[in-house]
């Protein structure tokens, strides 16, 4: 049996990151917070996905929390590379300026986290980021979107 299916359903999110005119979104389900203060929160990104690359370079990165509505953009932008593409404008997202860090935020989403690198940490095929919250913002209270597996998520009650 797979971790994955042991662990989920765990809430999806967008991570966004930015290295010079270089941008992408990669989705995930690997996150957690960490500390309330300072406030601190994990990513776990695979070592052969192009967001690591981006993150190693700029240090920043944005989690995007994300409703239900967006599942056929979150899976796109789980399974195309952005070495390959552009996933904004593939998605049509659109680019919100972050606040503290160069990097674009998702202007769709529910809320946001803009993080700044603490460190890093191999964790066997993953790179755990740990980042420091230097913004955030709920800017609507709505169902979030969990992946259990393959194309198949679920949702919060609301």
């Amino acid at each position: 049996m797979k971790l994955t299916e042991i662990v989920n359903p765990r809430q999806t999110i967008l991570l966004t990151t930015k290295y010079k005119n270089k941008e992408n979104i990669i989705t995930l389900d690997w996150h957690t917070p960490l500390s309330f203060e300072p406030p601190m929160y994990a990513v776990a990104i695979g070592k052969t996905r192009y967001s690591l690359e981006l993150i190693k370079q700029s240090k920043v990165f944005v989690i995007n929390f994300m409703s239900p509505q967006f599942q056929k953009e979150i899976l796109f932008c789980g399974r195309n590379s952005g070495r390959d593409i552009d996933k904004f404008k593939e998605t049509k997202f659109t680019k919100e300026k972050s606040k503290t860090i160069d990097c674009p935020r998702i202007k769709e989403a529910l809320g946001y986290l803009e993080c700044i690198v603490e460190k890093q940490i191999n964790v066997g095929d993953h790179i755990l980021f740990i980042g420091k919250i230097t913004n955030s913002n709920l800017k609507k209270i709505d169902k979030r979107i969990f992946h259990i597996k393959d194309d198949l998520f679920t949702t919060t009650i609301n």
